[in-house]
């Protein structure tokens, strides 16, 4: 069943010389449920570009976007952000700094739904949110009180991971969300986020630079060039590719 489809997707901007330049280019891209796809692709590729229209960030220039066979493309990103959630490489993008962990983790929890004028009920939901954070095992269960500006970039990645998912969404979008990270707080959180991904059956495209981790993770991986997909390979096709097959894709773009 297909949860995202893009046809003939572009987009193209003028950089105020009179000279277009294209950021996507007819991208035809179907997501199925349950797919996790990894994204790669050089600086410029169109990865984030990508992102930002499938998200409301950004909109397109000629194209369809659909979602659950819903078109989507002409929707605000407030309207996307009740079925889509996003996780983006900055720890500090995701999270309001001077609400405490709880309070994030409430706000996302009512994510998407008609806001009404009654009490917040902490408290009650204080148990639930313990919980939710002891499997990250980084110690953010015992910082339920505190800021969230006053926490490592390690946890408050890991929240910004747990506020996209505390509701399912229909689709997760993570956008190099460890590559601020040191490589073992990085390790750690993509093992939460396989974790994550496999209990609650999301279907996420991940953008990535880490070659280990696009080999490791998800059941499908695209490559990206110059605003086009230029690889879409699948489980079978992706478990027999090496490091130096990766690097290739980059040393030797297609036209």
């Amino acid at each position: 069943m297909s949860i995202l489809r893009l046809e003939k997707v572009s987009k193209i901007i003028n950089n105020g010389t009179n000279e277009e330049k294209v950021l996507l280019n007819q991208i035809d891209f179907t997501v199925n449920q349950g797919d996790f796809i990894t994204v790669l692709g050089g600086n410029g590729a169109g990865k984030s570009t990508l992102f930002n229209t499938i998200a409301g960030t950004l909109p397109i220039t000629q194209g369809k976007i659909y979602l659950n066979e819903q078109l989507i493309h002409l929707q605000n990103e407030e309207v996307r952000a009740r079925q889509i959630a996003r996780v983006f490489q900055d720890p500090k993008m995701g999270t309001a700094p001077r609400m405490t962990v709880a309070e994030n983790l409430l706000l996302a929890k009512y994510r998407g739904e008609t806001r009404k004028l009654k009490l917040r009920q902490l408290t009650k939901y204080k148990p639930v949110f313990y919980q939710l954070c002891q499997q990250i095992g980084n110690g953010l269960e015992n910082h339920l009180d505190t800021a969230t500006g006053d926490l490592s970039g390690g946890q408050r990645q890991a929240l910004s991971l747990l506020m996209a998912t505390i509701k399912t969404p229909e689709l997760l979008l993570l956008d190099e969300h460890t590559a601020a990270l040191d490589p073992k707080t990085a390790k750690q959180l993509m093992q939460l986020t396989a974790k994550i991904v496999e209990e609650q059956k999301l279907t996420c495209l991940m953008i990535t630079h880490r070659m280990e981790d696009a080999l490791t993770y998800g059941n499908r991986l695209i490559v990206l060039q110059k605003g086009r997909i230029v690889k879409d390979l699948s489980a079978d096709e992706k478990a027999k590719l090496t490091l130096a097959d990766l690097l290739q894709f980059f040393e030797d773009p297609e036209e």
